[in-house]
């Protein structure tokens, strides 16, 4: 972990730091020997509190990739003593810290963080330890880090549903010829011939006895029958237009949603909240 240039040293922060018996967490800040610029200590969040970072020596670290592993359990390191990151470490904190892991003493000289000049800063020897997550400025940035206050923000994704109009489909009237036969019954007239026989009497004796005795004389008549004549007319029946209208129909629609739970770790009373038994906050502390 030594001879490490400021861009090795920044891409180390957010790496997993890795313990005897597992994972520790993820590192949140960096510090480095203001002589020699190798990196001294890393904090990491516990998981313990909100905003609780403890202090690891990097010492006997080793980097495979992406992970650091150090030769400490993760009972030691969520026991370190709890020391601000907001402020420099004092001499008095950094002779805790190497007590507390069983270490000899650093040499004093100050460390300042991997996101800053490694050179020796202005304060006296007993200048104290840097921390970059300060970056963020403002207390309450919602990180857990350690600009944070002492609460932590629960928040979840919730789902906004809308609409958008797209083409569904679409609609045209065409017109086309089709035949079809129809039957009409229509009366028509026709004309026969027929022959009526009459007795002579004193009324038709007269035309009875018109003209010779004997002759041959021949009578025609002419007949007249009807059949039926078809024309054909084009006229307009009915109009057809082609319109839309709106029906509204319930669609379900469903998506995966995330939320944050809040664990209580310890002895704590859970004022204005209920604990459930598998140690999440309850529906109190929702927002």
């Amino acid at each position: 972990m030594q001879n490490l240039d400021q861009n090795e040293l920044r891409s180390l922060k957010g790496k997993t730091l890795v313990g005897n018996d597992g994972e520790l967490g993820r590192i949140d800040e960096l510090y480095v020997d203001n002589n020699d610029g190798d990196p001294t200590f890393a904090t990491v969040d516990t998981g313990a509190f909100a905003g609780r970072s403890s202090f690891v020596p990097l010492a006997s670290a080793s980097l495979s990739g992406s992970t650091i592993t150090v030769p400490y359990d993760k009972q030691l390191v969520s026991d370190a003593p709890n020391i601000s990151t907001d402020a420099d470490l004092s001499p008095e904190e950094e002779e805790r810290l190497y007590v507390h892991y069983g270490i000899h003493q650093g040499s004093g000289a100050g460390y300042a963080t991997s996101g800053t000049n490694t050179t020796t800063t202005t304060n006296t020897a007993t200048t104290g330890i840097t921390g970059t997550g300060n970056q963020h400025g403002t207390a309450g940035h919602d990180t857990s880090g350690p600009t944070t206050d002492d609460a932590m923000t629960r928040s979840e994704e919730r789902l906004k549903v809308g609409t958008q109009q797209t083409e569904a489909g679409r609609a045209r009237l065409r017109k086309y010829i089709v035949s079809e036969q129809q039957n009409v019954t229509v009366p028509v007239t026709t004309e026969r011939a027929t022959v009526t026989t009459e007795p002579i009497t004193d009324a038709n004796a007269g035309q009875a006895y018109d003209g010779p005795a004997l002759s041959e004389e021949e009578h025609e008549v002419v007949l007249s029958s009807e059949k039926p004549v078809v024309e054909k007319e084009t006229v307009p029946v009915e109009r057809v237009r082609l319109g839309t209208e709106t029906v509204t129909e319930n669609v379900q629609v469903s998506e995966e949603v995330r939320k944050e739970q809040i664990e209580v770790d310890g002895d704590v009373d859970t004022r204005g909240g209920t604990t459930r038994g598998d140690g999440t906050l309850g529906n109190s502390v929702n927002r």
